[in-house]
């Protein structure tokens, strides 16, 4: 059966955006091989603020080739919104409703991992409905002191077993967790 992979970037302080929304932040190295993770997936699952934001981004032309090729690969994946309100958009499928029995029949079907992209409320309703296989965090060495942390309105407790650590040359340390059942 294919996993729902919670692949995010948080700062040392749990934070996974600033006050303002900002994600400068954030590090991409070479060694992260996230060309292999998103070789691993072949769906992406957004809600409806982040694919706006970044479902269709494409790097400016100073972009790096390595930036590029990793936007290619994101944009070869089938996107999912999740989304209030359905709209017209050939590049995703949206769904209005009923998330947990949608996330069960999409993890039948035949193909690879799922990326749980986000934002922050489609995330905190993954968790609350133990939709989460996998949580691929990784911890950037930045405190922002304020922001919008990754784990809020949880109603009970999460028990994950620790399957992975990664460290990078950058400081950025990748937890890898399983959730226990």
């Amino acid at each position: 059966m294919r996993k729902v992979i919670l692949d995010l970037a948080v700062t040392l302080d749990g934070f996974i955006e600033g006050p303002n929304g900002e994600v400068d932040w954030c590090i991409l190295d070479d060694d992260m091989d996230f060309q292999g993770f998103l070789s691993g997936i072949d769906t992406i699952l957004y809600g409806r603020v982040s694919y706006e934001m970044w479902g269709n981004f494409a790097p400016d032309t100073n972009a790096s080739e390595s930036e590029r090729a990793i936007w290619d690969a994101v944009h070869s994946k089938e996107k999912i919104v999740f989304s209030s309100q359905e709209r017209p958009d050939s590049g995703a499928t949206f769904i209005t409703s009923g998330i947990p029995e949608k996330i069960a029949e999409i993890k039948l079907q035949h193909g690879k991992d799922i990326w749980l992209y986000g934002g922050a409320k489609l995330i905190t309703t993954f968790i609350q409905h133990q939709l989460i296989d996998i949580y691929r965090i990784s911890v950037h060495p930045t405190v922002l002191g304020a922001g919008k942390p990754l784990f809020q309105d949880l109603s009970e407790r999460i028990n994950l077993n620790l399957i992975e650590v990664n460290r990078f040359r950058s400081g950025v340390v990748q937890l890898i967790y399983e959730r226990k059942d």
